[in-house]
């Protein structure tokens, strides 16, 4: 019998992954050397199996009856961007108030902070940054807490009132609002604050 090839192995892993996957060549490195690997996804492009977002960045997009292939996921391409290079992401800015329900902003430039590389990506009119900062920024990454914190920066103290802390106490899990208590320390005073209110009066 003979052996599939890496391009039918690697068509195999990416309908694994379902429609709306974002990948890049790193996904796929155990299916062979990195230019067998690129070849085959040059192929499946050509055939418009997968489609080509970026340089070394890749998607299996989901297709609606009437607006046919979907932008991919924000969250799916940070995602592979922060699995590509072994790094952590913390949304920031208007992208991690809209995440909240803070803000009904959605952002035509969506940054994430990262203890990785900055780099950023184009995707027509969107664009993703990823911009280093401090091990500080990053220690709530990958927490709900994190996301909070920078929501609420920047939102700013005079924009965050009863119905910031209502619509966070009804988006937050009880678990999630006793995680806010326990990464008090890395919110700026105020912020810390806020965060008390939302915990404070969950009556869990």
């Amino acid at each position: 019998m003979t052996r599939p090839s890496i391009e039918k192995k690697a068509l195999a892993v990416i309908r694994g992954h379902g429609r709306g996957w974002v990948f890049t060549p790193r996904d796929l490195t155990a299916l062979g050397d990195p230019r067998s690997v690129g070849m085959a996804l040059s192929r499946l492009v050509r055939q418009g199996t997968i489609r080509r977002l970026a340089r070394g960045l890749y998607d299996y997009p989901e297709c609606d009856p009437r607006l046919g292939l979907l932008a991919p996921g924000t969250e799916a391409v940070a995602q592979a961007l922060a699995g590509r290079d072994a790094v952590r992401l913390q949304p920031t800015g208007a992208h991690a108030a809209n995440v909240l329900g803070l803000s009904e902003q959605v952002p035509a430039r969506i940054v994430f902070l990262t203890d990785g590389p900055s780099r950023q990506v184009v995707l027509g009119r969107r664009r993703i940054e990823l911009r280093r900062t401090t091990p500080r920024q990053m220690a709530t990454a990958g927490r709900v807490s994190g996301t909070v914190i920078q929501a609420l920066r920047w939102l700013g103290q005079r924009h965050v009132d009863d119905r910031t802390v209502a619509l966070l106490r009804q988006r937050l899990s009880p678990k999630e609002r006793r995680q806010l208590l326990e990464d008090l320390r890395f919110a700026p005073a105020w912020v810390a604050k806020v965060l008390r209110r939302v915990a404070a009066e969950a009556g869990d």
